[in-house]
């Protein structure tokens, strides 16, 4: 029990960053598009998230919607930007990926506490759930970091007119789920990096034997 403080830590890191990558995932503020014209977008604030794109109107533009407008991104619309469709993906599979994780490291510290002593039953699922957390940790940090470049560069994307977006903002700034994500990366590969470090201590073998 004494060797796996770490990995106890790792697991609370991991769960923290599991949580918020979900989270980051959900939150429709990737990017926050300032526009002029406020005919349809009334607040002259626009939601560009990775699921949807979502605005306050005071006009009845969409039917069951009279104040926030969202429209959902389509998978066929040639229009929307790679680094959009690449979120989704990355995402999902970070979201799968932590789970995996804190499954491993939930096994491993099972055996720990419950003094199983057979090696083949906790450093292998140690390991395992390290790679799990990194490999996650890297699936968000590529989208976030790519939201973020074109955030800083004010990269316009081609909104077909039923969006009721212009094609490119006044100004855009980095949205809430890219702070959550940048955090979520951090936890993720500090718990990786702590369930990676692992080493089976030498006197659990000699009370074994």
């Amino acid at each position: 029990v004494s060797s796996s403080h770490l990995q106890l830590a790792a697991f609370a890191l991991g769960t923290v960053g599991w949580i918020l990558c979900t989270i980051s995932m959900g939150v429709v503020e990737w990017r926050v598009w300032h526009v002029d014209n406020t005919t349809i977008i009334s607040s002259g604030i626009a939601w560009v998230g990775i699921w949807k794109v979502c605005f306050i109107s005071y006009l009845h533009v969409s039917p069951g919607y009279k104040e926030q407008f969202c429209h959902k991104l389509s998978g066929y619309e040639s229009s929307i930007p790679d680094e959009i469709y690449a979120a989704q993906g990355l995402l999902l599979i970070a979201m799968f990926m932590g789970l995996l994780g804190l499954t491993a490291t939930i096994f491993a510290l099972r055996n720990v506490y419950m003094g199983i002593t057979h090696k083949t039953l906790i450093t292998p699922f140690f390991l395992m759930g390290g790679f799990f957390y990194v490999f996650a940790g890297l699936c968000v940090l590529i989208p976030v970091s790519w939201n973020f470049y074109s955030v800083t560069h004010n990269q316009s994307i081609a909104f077909p007119p039923s969006y009721y977006m212009p094609s490119s903002p006044a100004a855009q700034e980095a949205g809430a789920a890219i702070p959550i994500g940048i955090v979520a990366v951090i936890l993720l590969l500090l718990s990786g990096t702590f369930s990676l470090s692992y080493r089976f201590p030498v006197t659990a073998n000699t009370i074994t034997k």
